[in-house]
């Protein structure tokens, strides 16, 4: 009898089999009181089952549990032993790969639909004939982690192709963080070797002309879509090689989707459309990941398409789209730790090339002195980034960064060539929801005494709370302070609504 059909005539259904003690099955009806009758019942106390059935349901479900439990366990050693199978096979057919088509993965006559298809086929004949039988879903996967291990970048390829991870964090071989809508979250992908995590780092490297060994054991590239790479290896790195990898956005992002995320207001939006249009000198400050370089690349997209753009950057990221640009890439030290061209080198060459803006992707040490006498010989609407906690900070960050270009200058006037070149600092933020804000938009106003002044025009309103997903429910408002250089946009003729500065000046 089945568990489910003495269930039943334990609830009282009558002209059920139930066994007996002598297992010979007799109709008969079970009372409240747990005695035999003839009479019929339609209720049962379940409390007042015959101690006989009790335990036989109890062992039965104990056996069927048993039962379960053992099936499990034995999926789960045909699921290891597959999984290592398929490991096997794929080590194996990544060796004879590798074997047959040598040198021509680095083969620079080859474009890269080229190369994939060639790796595709040959890869395709040495499955083949591996004889090992395989479904179709076994073998597209094992096809797809062989081509990703010899011309992508092996297991973490997957999070590059997702276009909700902004960024990818390799620890050490076997262990892998992912950031995903600006929170950070374990995964269970790992490398196979510590090898094999090497060669991924070498591939992208080697790509961009770069290197990377014991005597160079750190550096910066970017992968072909713009990505941005940091490498590192023993003996810097104790635990093993780390990769960190921050993702270009494949699509461009613009000021109205800025918008659409909160990161900027329609009314910043149109005073930092007309403070680039003014040819102002503009640094966006902010920590790291806070998007200072996505900022960099949509206020860049204000300069008028007529005018001649040099970009300086360690690792070209600035997407800019107007035509008339010149892109500009430091280069590290060759093998014998000569021929480096630094930041400082580009920019000074940038003023021998006749540029209307230089948009430095990043300052970060002596090359802050040029860009600050640039600017103020001339350069004017020139754009940069610098990391600070705010607007303060980033003052002095410039300072500390000129002090590092070697010249014994005073304090004072380091202060005041930063006091005179740059106009406007616009700050960003992460905030603990992970979306990045404007949080500042200051004007730089002059000096007073030894200090540099500065007044905001907008500033994030904290105040505003939370909402039940801990998203901020705040956004930048205007101080209602209108800064001095709007009677600059007078002169040229540039005109913003007053409302955007606040309802004293919508009235005038």
């Amino acid at each position: 009898m089945s568990l489910s059909e003495r269930m039943n005539a334990a609830r009282g259904i009558e002209s059920t089999a139930l066994p007996n003690s002598e297992d010979t099955p007799v109709h008969r009806s079970v009372f409240p009181s747990g005695r035999a009758d003839d009479s019929p019942t339609t209720a049962l106390d379940v409390g007042h089952v015959p101690a006989n059935l009790n335990g036989r349901f109890q062992a039965k479900a104990a056996a069927d549990a048993e039962a379960r439990l053992a099936v499990h366990d034995a999926a789960s050693q045909r699921d290891v032993r597959a999984s290592e199978a398929l490991r096997a096979l794929k080590s194996n057919v990544s060796e004879a790969l590798f074997s047959r088509v040598g040198n021509r993965i680095s083969d620079s006559s080859l474009s890269e639909a080229d190369l994939h298809d060639y790796v595709e086929g040959e890869l395709r004949g040495v499955v083949a004939e591996q004889h090992v039988p395989l479904t179709s879903t076994e073998r597209a996967r094992l096809i797809d982690e062989v081509m990703d291990d010899v011309l992508g970048l092996g297991p973490i390829q997957r999070y590059i192709d997702d276009p909700s991870v902004t960024e990818v964090m390799v620890n050490r071989a076997d262990q892998v963080y992912i950031e995903r809508h600006g929170r950070l979250f374990p995964t269970e992908t790992t490398f196979t070797s510590e090898e094999q995590l090497r060669r991924v780092i070498e591939r992208i490297v080697s790509r961009v002309g770069r290197r990377i060994d014991e005597s160079s054991p750190l550096v910066d590239a970017r992968l072909s879509d713009g990505s941005r790479v940091n490498a590192i290896i023993p003996p810097l790195a104790v635990n093993g090689a780390a990769l960190t990898i921050r993702k270009f956005s494949r699509e461009a992002l613009t000021v109205n989707r800025l918008i659409e995320l909160g990161t900027l207001t329609t009314d910043m939006s149109e005073l930092l459309h007309a403070c680039v249009e003014a040819r102002l000198n503009v640094i966006i400050s902010g920590g790291t990941g806070t998007g200072k370089t996505t900022l960099l690349n949509v206020m860049s997209s204000f300069i008028p398409r007529n005018e001649r753009i040099v970009t300086i950057e360690d690792a070209v990221e600035l997407q800019l789209q107007q035509d008339h640009v010149i892109r500009l890439e430091s280069r590290p030290p060759n093998i014998e730790g000569t021929g480096a061209i630094t930041i400082r080198d580009l920019v000074r060459n940038s003023l021998r090339m006749r540029p209307d803006r230089i948009v430095v992707g990043e300052v970060r040490g002596g090359e802050t002195l040029d860009m600050l006498q640039a600017m103020n010989t001339g350069h004017d609407g020139s754009l940069s980034t610098v990391h600070a906690n705010s607007p303060r900070d980033a003052i002095s960050r410039l300072e500390t960064l000129v002090l590092m270009a070697g010249m014994d200058l005073p304090l004072r006037a380091i202060r005041e060539q930063v006091a005179s070149a740059v106009d406007l600092i616009v700050h960003l933020t992460r905030l603990r929801d992970g979306t990045r804000r404007v949080t500042h938009v200051t004007e730089i106003q002059g000096m007073e005494g030894e200090v540099v002044t500065l007044q905001d025009a907008f500033l994030f309103d904290y105040g505003a709370g939370v909402d039940a997903n801990g998203r901020f429910l705040g956004r930048p408002v205007a101080t209602g302070v209108r800064p001095r250089f709007v009677e600059h946009f007078r002169d040229l003729g540039i005109n913003i609504s007053p409302a955007i500065f606040g309802a004293q000046f919508a009235r005038n």
